[in-house]
């Protein structure tokens, strides 16, 4: 028994040996079959600093209120829990995969009676179970290779996905601080549009005005009375969103910031293939393309004989009562089973086309988020200076417009202009104000862009404590 056993494992061994799985292909070489028909350049086009992308973004806004925010929503956010979950799912389903190349032991246990005519079933013991599927052909080891494939493009979409809920986190505190200071500034326009509606009725009382004045100065009222209703609304739909993201209840309750944070410095950008050697999103769809390429790897193998060896060692008894007298006798077995796939009805073929067909998506979807990837961070340099022009100009034309619509109102007390003018100047300077703190949003929003298109953390890596081992990929 021993010795039959001893040879088959060093046959199975043998093998294993001769039969090893393809490589999976490099991130070199997704690259190159994605994108072979694009030219990436050295730099970025619309010019930054080409200085190594560094983590920690988050910290840059200088507001440890977001700061928290990002916190309790990494703690508590349901779509983060989500992408975890299915990290997890990951892990199980490279065990499960793994397992399938490892014998299979038990123990098989069997009493009972029954009449003297059958005699078999008289049979009771207890005996050991060994069973193992040799995995000739790599079949086995392709799925558990593209298991572990699935389980990196997991783990790469949880980091993605909490860079994105730190992102999201971060816009919406800025819509936030945005709505409430529109809020202000509606609330503001409708004191002076009510002040204008005092000055219209003293200037009809005295005889220098007439009650066409009056009557569009109400109106006037009336509709930043309402803007202001719109924009509160839009406010505290703001600070649910934002509420929802932490994962409270969406009672609006949140106290926003009173202005905007400063708009922080400059940031490196890197080189664009870094970016696509970086972003975590690119890394999991080039696992997929590896998991893909495996799985195909599987149905070819799957065109190959099986070969399944069993063994067993144990104690059998039969009590034959009468018949003849009780036997107790240790036994032991040895086999090997194989099973030769001749005709299935074209289940083998269509599935090696099936997997062909879904790694071609797979190599697809790499090449479309890689150009998603290069666009959004080209998109983000280029608004990024464009906004930083239109604030500076929308500055000057806000503070001009709003003293410009002083003077107009002071002519109008004293009789040297007319409603129309001053209404329109107001609405000149409101709307300059509006769209001003509209574009410092925008800047900020666009530069947390930047930061997720570029792939770097929004958190700063902790350096290692003293006598610690760096993990893979750290500096020594």
């Amino acid at each position: 028994m021993r010795s039959r056993l001893t040879f088959a494992s060093a046959f199975a061994a043998a093998l294993l040996a001769g039969c090893a799985t393809a490589p999976e292909p490099t991130s070199d070489e997704v690259q190159a079959q994605a994108l072979g028909h694009v030219e990436v350049p050295q730099g970025w086009r619309t010019g930054a600093n080409a200085a190594p992308v560094e983590a920690g973004w988050l910290a840059t806004f200088g507001d440890p209120q977001l700061e928290a925010l990002v916190a309790e929503a990494l703690e508590h956010n349901p779509d983060l829990a989500i992408a975890a979950a299915r990290m997890e799912q990951a892990e199980a389903q490279v065990d499960l995969a793994t397992a399938q190349l490892k014998p299979a032991i038990g123990i098989l246990g069997r009493a009972g009676s029954k009449p003297v005519s059958d005699l078999v079933a008289m049979l009771s013991g207890v005996m050991l179970r060994v069973a193992w599927e040799i995995d000739l052909w790599g079949r086995m080891r392709y799925a558990r290779n593209a298991a572990m494939a699935s389980r990196d493009a997991s783990s790469a979409d949880w980091r993605f996905a909490r860079q994105s809920l730190a992102a999201s986190v971060a816009r919406t505190w800025f819509l936030a601080t945005e709505t409430a200071q529109q809020a202000k500034l509606a609330n503001r326009m409708a004191e002076d549009a009510e002040r204008l509606t005092g000055l219209a009725d003293d200037r009809l009382r005295i005889g220098a005005g007439n009650e066409t004045d009056v009557l569009a100065a109400r109106a006037s009222a009336a509709n930043y009375r309402d803007a202001a209703r719109q924009v509160e609304l839009a406010h505290r739909q703001a600070l649910r969103a934002l509420e929802t993201l932490v994962g409270r209840y969406p009672a609006a309750a949140i106290a926003a910031r009173e202005d905007l944070v400063p708009f922080p410095g400059p940031v490196p950008a890197g080189m664009p293939a870094d970016a696509l050697d970086r972003r975590p999103d690119l890394l999991a769809a080039e696992r997929r393309v590896a998991a893909a390429f495996d799985l195909v790897g599987e149905a070819k193998a799957s065109f190959w004989p099986t070969l399944t060896l069993s063994g067993g060692y144990g104690r059998v008894s039969r009590d034959a009562i009468n018949v003849q007298r009780n036997i107790t006798q240790n036994t032991a077995s040895a086999s090997a089973t194989t099973v030769i796939p001749l005709y299935t009805g074209g289940m083998l073929t269509g599935q090696v086309r099936l997997r062909t067909a879904e790694q071609r998506e797979a190599v697809a979807n790499y090449a479309r988020l890689a150009l998603q990837a290069l666009d959004e961070v080209e998109s983000a340099l280029d608004a990024e200076a464009t906004l930083a022009t239109r604030e500076e100009l929308l500055r000057v034309s806000a503070e001009d417009s709003r003293r410009a619509a002083g003077l107009t109102e002071t002519s109008y007390r004293i009789g040297k202009s007319d409603l129309r003018d001053v209404m329109g100047r107001q609405l000149s300077a409101n709307a300059s104000e509006v769209a001003l703190l509209a574009v410092r949003r925008e800047r900020l929003v666009r530069r947390v862009d930047l930061h997720l298109a570029l792939g770097g953390d929004f958190v700063a890596a902790a350096p290692p404590t003293t006598g610690e081992t760096p993990g893979p990929g750290e500096a020594r």
